[in-house]
């Protein structure tokens, strides 16, 4: 995507129809954080909900009769990359503490989402009890949105710029000689896990701020997690609230497109 440009990801300014999604959408999410039937969705001892797909939006992004719209909907349309069907939307809230240890979490993987963020690919899923990694799930962007204000300490997204490239070379170069139907059971651990540490060492980290009505744009092989809430940051009182879609695509794009 080329308004992405070299760095993997890009911030857009609010105005007046992405404003009035964002507040659509901070209603509903509300709604679906206090909803005891999303319970389960509190995770690290309550200081995140992770929320997947609880947004009633629209195959069009719309929620509630208010449109997706605004200035990075308008980048997509004119770079040829709306979804022919969007996924309901994530609604991922970090509270003060975050992060506590995930239930069932070992220490080792504690200390890396601590400390590294819990950096990830998304879609490059742990699988099986030896949770081998595998790339299941194929997006075509990672787009977040804003709903809540809170300042660049309280558990911010991170993103390491110029990974996308990176494992995106990593990941051709294993997956060349098998067929594409077959890419979703190939192992991937050693290849992904030494594109992470490579990334770690040249890659630099940025820290992705945004108040609602803003929105920005990942690239979806980009390397990006959450930092931890500091202990002086402050949010607005539904913590850090951020809407994400995250729609799908078939793997040969996935990997092969720009």
């Amino acid at each position: 995507m080329k308004v992405l440009g070299p760095e993997g990801w890009k911030l857009f300014p609010a105005d007046d129809r992405s404003r009035a999604w964002a507040e659509a959408a901070l209603r509903a999410g509300r709604a679906a954080v206090r909803d005891p039937a999303n319970s389960a969705w509190f995770r690290c001892a309550g200081t995140w909900f992770v929320g997947v797909n609880v947004l009633d939006t629209a195959p069009s992004g719309g929620l509630d009769g208010v449109p997706l719209a605004g200035p990075a909907a308008d980048t997509l349309v004119s770079e040829g990359q709306w979804p022919h069907a969007w996924d309901r939307a994530q609604v991922s809230v970090m509270y003060p503490g975050y992060p506590k240890p995930r239930e069932g979490e070992s220490d080792a993987a504690f200390r890396y989402r601590r400390d590294r963020d819990a950096a990830h690919v998304d879609g490059i899923l742990p699988v099986g009890s030896d949770r081998r990694r595998m790339a299941q799930e194929h997006h075509a962007f990672i787009l977040g949105l804003p709903l809540t204000w809170a300042d660049e300490r309280a558990a911010p997204l991170v993103v390491w710029e110029g990974s996308h490239r990176l494992i995106a070379d990593a990941l051709r170069a294993a997956l060349a000689p098998i067929p594409v139907h077959l890419w979703p059971e190939t192992d991937l651990t050693e290849v992904y896990h030494a594109a992470r540490r490579d990334i770690f060492s040249s890659c630099r980290r940025v820290i992705v701020h945004a108040k609602p009505g803003e929105a920005y744009l990942v690239h979806r092989l980009s390397l990006h997690g959450v930092a931890p809430w500091e202990e002086d940051a402050r949010s607005d009182p539904e913590g850090r609230m951020i809407a994400y879609f995250r729609p799908m695509i078939d793997p040969e794009p996935w990997l092969l497109a720009p």
